[in-house]
């Protein structure tokens, strides 16, 4: 039972986020850690009050306590503000996304067993925002830099790829496997296509593998044989790092294989910050009807206990979910229940209750 009080962010978010957010505040209090919190609003519903879905207190406040428990947030598509979750890793210097993709018995997964965890660099690769549109200045200078391989009007997207945050990536993929206790990092790249930048990644992952050979085993494999290696035999992979955009693809396929975003947790740690959050979109049509499912933001929550060092707290939330995903008796509709957010958060705390 953790008696150190720790003093987090909460940044309750938008769509289903405030409610799921709310069940996770009393599952921890069940667990029997102690929390204060410093509530903070971002995301689309704040825009009109402050003039941005991220205002400056929001960072403020983390750069404070250092740590987060974040509630889905909506991103504009195609226009608008870029995205509060990219802001936030930006502005923090969040640089790698941890997510653990886990099966669990009594989700009927064709596919099982799964635990891997995906280690994704945070702060480059096509997500640098680096884009030129049609027409501009900048993207015909590119267009013509390409001597004919670039169609006339074309816009333009670069992709920045730095040995040195490869190599802080890499470290921490490493170092992840060894506090972790895990076998194995696969790191994934299309090297045999972009020669410099996925080149790049990888020649610096090797780079750091040598340090850590006879303790962790190193491999490497092309992002769409990866794709089709997970699909088949996903028990074969352990740690899987990568850059920045197939991160994010790759984190949605391995949710897939495990029950879908609702099951997937993820963490975006920086040097000094760490902000906790699921991998889920803010589903705004299921606003206030009781019907989000809350385990990947408990996940995320139990990924938090770990970095505040409550590890048996940790535990002990992980068990009481697994408890009741198999028992089946009070999971959300996406998991094949009737159960509301709500009851499956109650049933947790029950689980947590007989624990203590």
């Amino acid at each position: 039972m953790g008696r150190k009080q720790h003093r987090v962010t909460l940044i309750p978010g938008d769509g289903t986020g405030p409610e799921l957010c709310g069940v996770v505040k009393d599952v921890l209090r069940a667990a029997g850690v102690r929390i204060v919190w410093d509530a903070v609003e971002a995301g689309g519903g704040v825009v009109e009050k402050y003039g941005t879905p991220l205002p400056s207190h929001v960072l403020d406040s983390i750069r404070r306590t250092h740590v987060a428990l974040k509630g889905p947030i909506t991103t504009p598509i195609g226009t608008g503000f870029r995205s509060v979750n990219v802001a936030l890793r930006r502005e923090l210097d969040l640089y790698a996304s941890v997510r653990p993709c886990r099966s669990y018995v009594g989700l009927g997964s064709r596919y099982r067993p799964i635990d891997v965890v995906l280690i994704r660099e945070n702060t480059e690769d096509l997500y640098a925002g680096v884009e030129f549109a049609a027409g501009s200045r900048e993207a015909e200078q590119i267009v013509a830099m390409g001597a004919g391989k670039i169609a006339a009007h074309s816009a333009i997207s670069i992709k920045p790829i730095s040995a040195k945050a490869t190599k802080r990536i890499a470290r921490y993929a490493f170092e992840f496997a060894l506090t972790h206790k895990r076998r194995k990092v696969t790191a994934v790249t299309k090297a045999n296509i972009m020669k410099f930048t996925d080149g790049l990644f990888l020649e610096v992952a090797r780079k750091v593998a040598t340090s850590y050979e006879g303790t962790i085993e190193y491999e490497e494999c092309l992002v769409d044989s990866m794709c089709l290696q997970l699909v088949q035999q996903p028990e074969f992979y352990d740690v899987i790092l990568l850059p920045n955009l197939y991160g994010d693809i790759l984190s949605d396929l391995c949710a897939g294989l495990v029950g879908g975003l609702g099951m997937a947790p993820g963490a975006n740690m920086g040097e000094s910050d760490a902000v906790f959050e699921a991998a889920h979109g803010s589903a705004p049509s299921l606003k206030g009807l009781n019907k989000a499912n809350p385990t990947a933001l408990l996940l995320s929550a139990a990924l938090m206990l770990d970095h505040l060092d409550e590890r048996n707290a940790a535990q002990r939330l992980r068990e009481a979910i697994a408890d009741v995903i198999r028992e089946g008796k009070a999971l959300t509709f996406d998991l094949g229940g009737t159960a509301g957010t709500c009851e499956m958060g109650y049933a947790v705390i029950e689980k947590l209750v007989r624990s203590c």
